[in-house]
């Protein structure tokens, strides 16, 4: 298998008031592209991808959202929306200095795309969703996470058992894979409730008339089989977005066990947003991107 070329990388972070943020930064450079984790787990998920698009020459931040991963992590379910994510990734790229960037993220984080897109278009180089959260999985989101948040609330021990069993186990012992699972169950009972109670009782992604109007390019990953993250809602995006396109996984597990082909993908459609001809008149609406 051939191996990534190795890139620098380096962890900062920020504050969005008094809570504090930590991202990775892999290579250098112009060309920024935002990465954004999925509900409940951390950046390094998305740390793969990373170093393979910062291989090619961009410039790729991983970011830990409030209450996740290494970030703060406050108990009040007032501070936790889609909206908010996307402030923070705003305020994430004016830390960087970053004029604008491709944003992109699994499940929780393509949504959080899509909600930047939605608040602070002019700063969107193009979004890169892998299973948006949609229509199509609302009840089924709602029975996978609606258990988890009455637990997290009222059986707070269950969270703290699972933190105990997890937390020891060494990360360098186990598979990459592993490895982000273990790190994903490390929870704290009252800041997990709080930021699931934000997001299922909040707004789950900008409503149709404002996804149909964005005009970045937009590349949607979808996979079958799986009823959270349906591949119908990939393909309603894509159909939505009048500059996307839809790219269909073999599987939930393509991107994560063999990611030659989406990789490919990805860097092809990051190459086509920070192009010559995408910095000046888009094709669609006549705006600048310099």
């Amino acid at each position: 298998m051939p191996r990534t070329p190795l890139v620098s990388e380096r962890i900062g972070q920020f504050f969005v008031g008094e809570d504090r943020l930590e991202y990775t930064e892999y290579g250098a450079g112009e060309r920024w592209v935002v990465l954004i984790h999925g509900q409940l787990m951390v950046r390094r998920m998305c740390q793969p991808l990373a170093r393979a698009l910062a291989a090619e020459g961009n410039h790729v931040i991983t970011l830990d959202l409030l209450g996740h991963g290494r970030s703060d992590r406050p108990a009040d379910p007032m501070v936790y929306s889609m909206t908010a994510f996307a402030e923070q990734v705003v305020a994430l790229l004016d830390h960087l200095g970053a004029d604008t960037a491709v944003i992109g993220g699994t499940s929780l984080g393509a949504n959080v795309s899509l909600e930047v897109a939605a608040i602070a278009p002019e700063r969107v180089r193009g979004l890169l969703a892998e299973m948006p959260v949609l229509d199509n999985a609302v009840e089924a989101g709602l029975v996978a996470f609606g258990p988890m948040m009455l637990a997290a609330r009222y059986l707070p021990v269950t969270v703290g058992a699972v933190r105990m069993l997890s937390r020891p186990v060494p990360r360098g012992l186990v598979p990459f894979w592993a490895g982000v699972l273990l790190d994903t169950l490390d929870q704290r009972a009252d800041s997990m409730a709080a930021v699931l109670h934000g997001i299922v009782f909040g707004r789950i992604a900008p409503p149709t008339r404002e996804r149909r109007a964005i005009d970045v390019p937009t590349m949607v990953v979808g996979h079958p089989s799986d009823p959270i993250h349906p591949a119908a809602d990939a393909a309603m995006l894509a159909a939505e977005v009048p500059d996307a396109r839809f790219v269909q996984a073999r599987s939930i597990l393509e991107w994560r066990l063999a990611p030659q082909r989406l990789d490919a993908e990805a860097v092809a459609f990051v190459d086509e947003c920070w192009a010559p001809a995408a910095a000046g008149t888009r094709a669609r609406g006549g705006k600048s991107r310099a």
